[in-house]
């Protein structure tokens, strides 16, 4: 087994026996001679050397530590017994340190009845000090109430750590939903792109087909632009899967420019009339600033599709070396948008715009609707 490997090995192991170890080292330093007079301990009694019943007094406050995480509460009584015990019993170790320890993790980790573990473990200490009391300590009450101190504070030291970790485990779950929600609606934005152009185009393009049965080569020529369509739908559509399906190592493609025209004649045989106008020289890199002016192209051509059909559309994309500018222009009021559409798109592209710090308006014209954007050439990519 390699050296790299021990470490993995040993986060696999389950708590306790990873927990064992510790109460183990606790219970070996209670036998060496250097460390005596060094003991947490409380009522200042005579030492006593270690009997059978000290031998069992010292495993009882060290290997409940093995069960400080899993089971704490269990952990911490038995050991505030054990160190109950040792404390009358005068067996004054290393061992007792066991207390504070367990202390600790069931601040940390003692998830119900917190306020009745504090009031028990309160009771028990005054009764171990009127005990000791008895027993002739000569611990006053102060001494007594700055040991109780230091075992509050070391509980509370354990509380925090708690609340930390339950704030970052908040913070991790309100990130996770976060982006969850945001790969949502990257995923539905996705969809509405590939899709409902497509499916759109073919809606047009199959309804003319119903009226050119008296000339079967123009029908020939609209079946045929339903499966072009159709088979352009389906290859966006596993491409994107591919996005979505982990492992797949699929990278985003960015549309070339010259698939703008491909679109456009795409429209045109839906029977859309569209000018196409595209003026100046694609930058070298302009990360995202191709797909998102592609997209903004394809959601205006759905949309004259959608709500103006037949109605003359102009499309003009112009390429500088900061930016790109696209308008898509109907003459016909589509307002109708509004009411029989979701938006989705519009508010998708308009996030997009934003994201990568361009402009984005889209609404009525004079007897027309228009969407226009200003999309910086060197955006995020």
């Amino acid at each position: 087994m390699e050296l790299r490997q021990i470490p993995d090995r040993w986060r696999r192991l389950d708590v306790t026996v990873r927990d064992l170890p510790l109460g183990l080292l606790l219970a070996a330093l209670s036998f060496l001679p250097v460390l005596r007079g060094h003991e947490t301990q409380v009522g200042d009694l005579p030492g006593r050397p270690l009997d059978t019943l000290g031998f069992a007094i010292l495993a009882l406050e060290c290997l409940p530590i093995a069960l400080r995480r899993k089971l704490p509460a269990v952990s911490l009584g038995l050991v505030a017994l054990g160190f109950t015990l040792a404390s009358l019993g005068s067996y004054h170790t290393v061992a007792g340190t066991a207390l504070p320890i367990a202390l600790l993790s069931a601040g940390a980790h003692l998830e119900r009845f917190r306020r009745t573990a504090i009031g028990v473990l309160t009771a028990a200490y005054a009764g171990l000090a009127v005990a000791l009391t008895g027993l002739g300590s000569t611990e006053g009450a102060g001494s007594f109430l700055v040991f109780y101190l230091m075992l509050a504070a070391t509980w509370c030291v354990g509380a925090w750590l708690r609340s930390t970790r339950a704030a970052e485990a908040e913070r991790r779950r309100h990130v996770a939903e976060t982006t969850r929600a945001a790969e949502r609606t990257r995923i539905a934005r996705e969809l509405h792109d590939v899709v409902t152009h497509h499916v759109t185009a073919m809606v047009v393009q199959a309804e003319a087909a119903r009226y050119l049965t008296a000339a079967p080569e123009r029908l020939d020529q609209a079946l045929q632009a339903v499966g072009d369509t159709g088979r352009r739908a389906v290859t966006d559509l596993r491409h994107l899967l591919d996005l979505l399906e982990p492992g797949r190592g699929a990278e985003p493609r960015t549309p070339p420019v010259g698939r703008l025209l491909t679109l456009v004649e795409q429209t045109r045989q839906a029977g859309q009339p569209v000018e196409f106008t595209e003026q100046g020289t694609p930058a070298a890199s302009t990360g995202s600033a191709d797909l998102v002016a592609y997209r903004v192209v394809q959601e205006g051509l759905t949309n004259a599709l959608k709500h103006a059909r037949s109605s003359p559309t102009r499309v003009v994309v112009q390429h500088r070396d900061s930016d790109i500018t696209v308008e898509v222009a109907t003459e016909r009021s589509a307002a109708v948008t509004a009411v029989s559409g979701t938006g989705r798109g519009l508010a998708g592209l308009r996030e997009r715009v934003d994201l990568l710090g361009g402009e984005f308006q889209a609404g009525a014209t004079d007897g027309g609707f228009a969407i226009r954007a200003r999309i910086p050439a060197r955006g995020a990519s």
